[in-house]
């Protein structure tokens, strides 16, 4: 049953209803699936460790937590006003201005596919290596990333909740096995159990930038609560709520579990360690001593650490095609919706042909190339996970401008706190983590110095924005009833629902 695009939302049978089946445990699993815990200690905070030679990438993560807290407080306050799928794309539009919130649109669209399909290449190269390793068969990266995209098209296209409990099971697994390795390093310190990776001189040294801009990434996720706001059964409350446990419980995990892996190493010998062994480090750890199966399982759980994240990416990417096809910023069969589970059905399918092919053109273009092996993880994994976290990390410096805009225009019952000072701090603290991204940029793609790659990256994530703006002027001309409708999800033209029928 197909509904004219034209039709004003309503209450009508055709009006899209979205199924609210999310809680803030649900929502909250959803957010920190995607920061991946277990992928972030064994493969991020090593190579911070390695890359940088900085010992005080536990207190980074402590800073950064309370950075993007300090951020979460507009955000979550303009979540209780906005409830649409395409939360920054509606913040900014209404908040800022509609062009603006189309070229954030686009900004985000390209920056969750980049995170998304970037990661592919490090599941790719891990599970080829898992399977070569236990059953000695040399199986090329490319056909597990395949197989593993089809798994989350089928999750993606069904409901959501299903999502979150296969999220809720594996995220609680992988906080349970780094919980026994953070027990066992802290038991175990060579050289006994130091603050210094906690304290601002380790910290503060040459190289802080590129700590900071290593650890952003780690947090990248907890900003994608909004999304669901239309699919939480409160989403007034539910979407604060899961923002701030997230921000939390990430900020003091990663910092606790970071400062064990450099006690449990010795803070003077981690950097070397990391840059020989990699993630490797832990695992070779859990082996030596707590035994062969807390190994093997964290290796297992490394991998599917991998594909909750991958799940919760392809999510947020989907329900953006969803809130700009509901809206006709982007085609209106990007707005179909599955009438049974309310899953954005087109949207997910758009993100799982994108997985599709530039896993193709990689593959195609790795054929044959010295870096052997590794090939997906220094080129698709290192190249698009740091090129979207960069987007990510614009798109919150732009919603803290839009939380100032939105509050100015409509005081509601905020204080100065929450409509000015904090989203202006937020403003200030996340454009300096941006600034250091761009300028550590060449170090995250684990380059010496610039070269062209250094400046393509981040033109993938601004000119889309650009385009975006140009976009919205040109609808403003000549589709005008559009244009209106930007940035206010239900309030505009009512999704379709194309292919219902396939239900």
């Amino acid at each position: 049953m197909s509904v004219s695009a034209g039709k004003v939302a309503g209450k009508s049978e055709h009006t899209v209803h979205h199924h609210r089946r999310l809680g803030v445990p649900a929502v909250t699993f959803m957010i920190i699936a995607a920061s991946a815990p277990l992928t972030v200690l064994a493969g991020g905070v090593t190579t911070t460790f390695a890359v940088t030679g900085v010992t005080g990438v536990p207190l980074s993560f402590l800073l950064l937590g309370g950075t993007l807290a300090v951020f979460a407080v507009g955000y979550a306050a303009m979540s209780r006003h906005l409830v649409n799928a395409g939360a920054f794309y509606s913040y900014v539009a209404q908040g800022i201005s509609r062009p603006v919130g189309v070229g954030a649109s686009m900004v985000a669209l390209m920056a969750y596919n980049l995170m998304q399909v970037g990661i592919y290449g490090l599941f790719g190269f891990s599970v080829s290596g898992l399977i070569n390793e236990r059953f000695g068969v040399a199986l090329p990266w490319w056909i597990p990333v395949l197989t593993c995209i089809a798994v989350v098209a089928v999750l993606g296209v069904n409901r959501v909740d299903l999502s979150a409990k296969v999220l809720g099971v594996l995220v609680g697994l992988e906080f349970l096995v780094v919980t026994v390795y953070d027990v066992a390093s802290f038991a175990l310190a060579p050289e006994g159990v130091s603050g210094a990776p906690l304290s601002p001189e380790s910290l503060f040294v040459p190289g802080v930038g590129a700590v900071l801009s290593f650890g952003i990434a780690a947090f990248m996720g907890f900003e994608s609560a909004a999304i669901y706001g239309e699919e939480s059964k409160d989403p007034k409350h539910t979407v604060a709520r899961a923002t701030y446990t997230a921000i939390t419980i990430i900020a003091l995990f990663y910092a606790v579990s970071a400062w064990a892996m450099a006690v449990g190493t010795g803070p003077s010998a981690v950097a070397d360690a990391s840059a020989k062994q990699g993630p490797d480090l832990m695992f070779g750890f859990l082996g030596a001593h707590t035994g062969v199966l807390i190994a093997d399982l964290a290796r297992l759980l490394f991998v599917t650490s991998l594909f909750a994240a991958l799940v919760s990416f392809h999510n947020a990417a989907a329900r953006y095609f969803f809130s700009l096809g509901r809206e006709g910023v982007l085609p209106r069969k990007l707005g179909a919706v599955r009438r049974h589970s309310g899953a954005p059905y087109a949207g997910s399918l758009a993100q799982t042909a994108i997985a599709v092919v530039v896993t193709a053109a990689f593959a195609i273009a790795g054929t044959g190339s010295p870096l052997g092996d590794l090939y997906p993880v220094l080129t698709m994994f290192t190249w698009l996970t740091n090129d979207g976290a960069m987007g990510l990390v614009l798109l919150m410096t732009v919603v803290s401008l839009a939380v100032i805009g939105f509050f100015r225009k409509d005081k509601r019952d905020t204080g100065i706190w929450t409509s000015l000072i904090a989203p202006g701090l937020g403003f200030l603290l996340l454009a300096a983590v941006f600034v250091m991204i761009a300028l550590n940029f060449n170090v995250l793609l684990g380059q010496e110095g610039n070269n062209p790659l250094t400046f393509i990256l981040p033109a993938a994530i601004v000119v889309p924005g650009l385009a975006g703006v140009a976009w919205a002027f040109r609808l403003k001309r000549n589709r005008p009833e559009v244009y209106r409708r930007i940035g206010h999800g239900e309030e505009g033209p009512a999704a379709v629902h194309l292919g219902d029928e396939e239900d």
